[in-house]
């Protein structure tokens, strides 16, 4: 019988094959600049057991360090899937950890829709995490139903996410941890840094017993996980856009990876020049961002107290009796029933 320890793995990070910034990117400018075998090396010199890299929507950076390092245990393949609530336009971002390439695909063509994407990971036993969940929720719907529907839908949650305010973490980790008292099956919960450059690899990580990738990952489906590191703050944010510009200036010059034409860069170069002084504003715009989101989160915080302070509990045996009487797991409604 193998002998198990604590295991740790950042199990949110980006690398050089995230994509683009934003959705109209006239620059080109990248959201990472992180090459993912500097990845792997920055995560293992900071701790962690196991290493895997979520970029959005791509496995790309996963199989280039494969490729150059063929046999690696330590190491497993992940995404981050960006998707949509049906009819609501409300974006989410999922991950989804120990895939293939046949599974990409195939969530790929499905993200449009939020429901199938996780329908057809939990069909695939794959396990599939609601990552910030207060990050792109602005009130598109109310937030009683929003919960409801992932309550519904989702089983694992990122609890702690290094980009995101404490008390966005927290609120998270509340609502998860009163719906675990009357959920059938353990619910998952899971921490990353969410990091788009070296600085902040592992310092948000997840904990769990294992020898091995399999066991850590068995145990973390199977609800066994802690969660620790550093909580987000405007200071975080804007070194991130710090240095992710940084890094952008440096390929405009023709050092690192390269992926521009000489006539993409002269423009680079020249629209960075003109715009010098707007380049120095991430501190300003990560500070007034963080206070929105603790705005944002705070209110979200007072209703859901305000739900639950105001709705009587069922008794754990009616919940179970019901569950029993239909044949399956019932899961509780978010707000319990007036």
């Amino acid at each position: 019988m193998s002998l198990q320890r604590l295991l740790r793995a950042d199990l949110h990070v980006h690398s050089y094959h995230s994509g683009y910034a934003g959705r109209k990117n006239v620059l080109r400018a990248r959201d990472c600049y992180s090459a993912p075998e500097a990845v792997y090396r920055t995560a293992k010199r900071r701790g962690m057991d196991l290493v895997t890299i979520t970029d959005h929507d791509s496995i790309d950076g996963c199989l280039e360090f494969m490729e150059l390092n063929p046999g690696v245990e330590d190491f497993f393949i992940s995404e981050e899937i960006e998707c949509l609530f049906p009819d609501t336009g409300l974006r989410a971002h999922l991950g989804a950890y120990d895939i293939d390439e046949r599974i990409h695909r195939e969530v790929q063509r499905l993200r449009s829709n939020l429901f199938e994407v996780v329908a057809y990971l939990r069909g695939e036993d794959v396990l599939c995490t609601l990552n910030h969940p207060f990050f792109f929720f602005a009130d598109q719907l109310s937030l009683e139903r929003y919960l409801a529907d992932i309550r519904q839908h989702f089983s694992a949650f990122e609890v702690r996410n290094g980009t995101m305010l404490k008390e966005h973490n927290l609120l998270t980790g509340r609502i998860v941890e009163d719906w675990s008292r009357n959920s059938a099956a353990p619910l998952v919960t899971i921490g990353g840094s969410d990091s788009h450059t070296l600085r902040g690899i592992g310092t948000t990580y997840t904990e769990c017993a294992g020898s091995d990738r399999g066991e850590f990952l068995k145990n973390l489906r199977a609800g066994g996980a802690r969660v620790g590191g550093v909580h987000g703050s405007a200071m975080r944010e804007a070194l991130e856009i710090y240095g992710v510009i940084a890094r952008y200036w440096t390929s405009l010059l023709g050092f690192g990876r390269q992926d521009l034409s000489w006539g993409r860069r002269l423009f680079g170069l020249g629209f960075s020049a003109l715009s010098m002084p707007c380049e120095f504003l991430p501190l300003l715009v990560a500070t007034l961002d963080k206070r929105a989101e603790s705005r944002r989160v705070e209110r979200y915080a007072r209703e859901w107290r305000s739900r639950i302070s105001r709705t009587p509990e069922k008794p754990e045996e009616s919940v179970a009796e019901k569950a029993g009487a239909l044949g399956h797991a019932v899961a509780p409604s978010v707000f319990p029933q007036k």
